[in-house]
């Protein structure tokens, strides 16, 4: 049992780390302009940080429909890392991808999506 918290604690936390970075991303992109300010691109970082944190609440008061909004969170955050993976050229969105993947990953195994692979 102390496992399983610890994992809900992580994949607490990669939710809320990825919910701030795509928001503060999202002013990134809009003061960089062009490609990075692109209205789906824009779309997918406010989609992401959305569903971070509702899956992130969802856990905090222990819904039992957590593993679904982590099977949601997890496909949303592998799109946004490959929309930020795109502009490589920017650091910063190196960094959000790279957060967005991880978060992904602990989403997956919240969901049990590990197992049904």
């Amino acid at each position: 049992m102390h496992h399983a918290n610890n994992d809900l604690e992580r994949c607490i936390d990669m939710c809320q780390e990825c919910h701030e970075v795509c928001l503060q991303m999202v002013n990134h992109c809009l003061q960089r302009g062009g490609r990075h300010a692109e209205a789906g691109h824009i779309r997918l970082l406010l989609d992401c940080a959305e569903i971070c944190e509702t899956s992130a609440n969802f856990m905090i008061r222990g819904s039992d429909l957590h593993m679904e909004t982590c099977r949601a969170c997890a496909q949303v955050c592998e799109r946004c890392s490959g929309s930020c993976e795109r502009l490589s050229d920017d650091e910063r969105m190196l960094f959000c991808a790279e957060v967005c993947r991880r978060c992904a990953a602990s989403c997956n195994e919240m969901a049990g999506a590990m197992a049904n692979r």
